[in-house]
C-alpha cells in the first residue's frame, strides 16, 4: 500500500512538470485559445499552375507575399492594431506591379484604370468603400478614410478621388498606373474581341486582400483590385462591396475574397462565410469548403478567399488552378501559390 501511495504520488509529479504543448495551430486547424496574433493575405486567384509559371516569376512572387506579411507581422508584434497591419500590407501589394491592384491594376475597355477597395472593422462592423478611384495612389488608404472620417460607407468614381484629395492621400497621374504587361494584356483581348474570356492569370481573378487579428481582439478585413481587363460602363465587381468581398465581425471571422465578382456579389460570399460560423459549429475550414467549393462551384463560380477567425484560424479556400496567398502567427509562416 505504501509503494502505491508513493508510486501516485510520482506520477501526479511527473504530470504537472509536464511541459505544456506551445504549438501554435496550422491552417485548417479548430484552435479555440486565442492566438496572439494573426495574418492572412492573398494576391489573386486565377489560372496559376507551375506550367506557366517561369522560376524567376515564382520567386517575384513568393518573395513579394514574404515581404507584405513581414510588413503586417512587424506591427501586430509590436502590439499594433489590426487596422494598420492590414492598411499597410495592402499597401505593399498594391506598390507591387505584379498584383492587379494599385501600381498593377489592370485596363479597362476604355485604355484607363479604375480602381476598387474596402476595408472593415470587426468590432464595431463599421466599414468604407471607394470604387471607380482613378488618381489614389493606394486605394486601400482611401477606403480606410471613408470609413474613418466620412458618414459614410462607400464613394465612387471623381468623387472618391476628389474625397481623397481633401484627406491629403497621395494623388498620382494617371500614368503612374500604367504597366506594359497589362495593357499589352488589354491590346490582346481587343484584337481577338474576347469580351471577359481568359488571355492571362489576372483578367478578372486579380485581387489582393489582408485579415489581420491584433492582441486585443479585434479583426480587420481589407481587399483591393483593379478589376477585369477590358472591363466596360464603370464596371464594380465584388471588392468593395461590404458582405460579398469583404466582410469582418469579432465574433465569426474577417473574410477577404478574389474571384469573378459578379457571383461573389449574387452569393453574398464574404458575409455568407461570416454567418455560418454564427448560425453553425463549423470550423473556419469547413464554412469556407462549403462557400467556395460547394455553393460557388455549383453556380461556375470561379476565385477563394482568406478567412480568418477570432482564435486565430486561418482557411485559404478556393477553387481555381491556384491563388497568391499566406498567413503568419507567432512561431508560424505559411506561403503557397498552387493547389497541393
Amino acid at each position: 500500500m505504501k509503494k502505491f501511495i508513493i508510486y501516485i504520488l510520482i506520477s501526479l509529479g511527473y504530470i504537472a512538470c509536464e511541459p505544456k504543448n506551445t504549438n501554435t495551430p496550422s491552417e485548417n486547424s479548430n484552435q479555440t485559445i486565442p492566438a496572439d496574433y494573426a495574418l492572412v493575405i492573398h494576391g489573386g486567384a486565377g489560372t496559376i499552375t507551375r506550367n506557366n509559371m517561369t522560376p524567376e516569376k515564382e520567386r517575384q512572387y513568393l518573395d513579394a507575399l514574404h515581404k507584405a506579411l513581414d510588413v503586417g507581422e512587424g506591427i501586430l508584434k509590436n502590439g499594433g492594431s489590426s487596422m494598420d497591419a492590414v492598411v499597410q500590407t495592402i499597401k505593399i501589394l498594391e506598390n507591387n506591379p505584379l498584383f492587379n491592384a494599385g501600381k498593377g491594376a489592370v485596363f479597362t475597355h476604355d485604355e484607363t484604370n479604375s480602381l476598387d477597395a474596402s476595408i472593415m472593422r470587426g468590432s464595431d462592423l463599421n466599414a468604407g468603400a471607394v470604387a471607380g478611384v482613378s488618381t489614389v495612389k493606394n486605394p486601400i488608404m482611401a477606403a480606410r478614410a471613408v470609413m474613418e472620417n466620412s458618414e459614410h460607407v462607400m464613394l465612387s468614381g471623381t468623387g472618391a478621388d476628389e474625397f481623397s484629395n481633401q484627406q491629403g492621400l497621395e494623388i498620382v497621374d494617371s500614368k503612374y498606373f500604367y504597366t506594359e504587361k497589362r495593357y499589352d494584356a488589354l491590346r490582346r483581348i481587343k484584337e481577338k474581341d474576347l469580351g471577359f474570356r481568359v488571355v492571362d492569370e489576372d483578367y478578372k481573378f486579380g485581387t489582393v486582400g489582408a485579415v489581420a487579428l491584433d492582441e486585443n481582439g479585434d479583426i480587420v478585413a481589407g481587399t483591393s483590385t483593379g478589376g477585369m481587363t477590358n472591363k466596360k460602363y464603370g464596371r464594380i465587381g465584388d471588392s468593395p462591396v461590404i458582405g460579398a468581398g469583404t466582410y469582418a465581425n469579432n465574433a465569426t471571422c474577417g473574410v477577404s475574397c478574389t474571384g469573378h465578382g459578379e457571383y461573389f456579389i449574387r452569393w453574398a460570399v464574404a458575409h455568407d462565410i461570416s454567418a455560418i460560423l454564427e448560425y453553425t459549429d463549423l470550423s473556419v475550414t469547413e464554412a469556407g469548403e462549403k462557400v467556395i467549393m460547394d455553393k460557388l462551384v455549383k453556380v461556375d463560380g470561379s476565385g477563394g478567399a482568406i478567412i480568418l477567425d477570432k482564435f486565430g484560424n486561418v482557411a485559404m479556400p478556393f477553387n481555381s488552378e491556384g491563388m497568391y496567398r499566406g498567413y503568419v502567427k507567432p512561431g508560424e509562416r505559411v506561403v503557397k501559390i498552387y493547389k497541393e
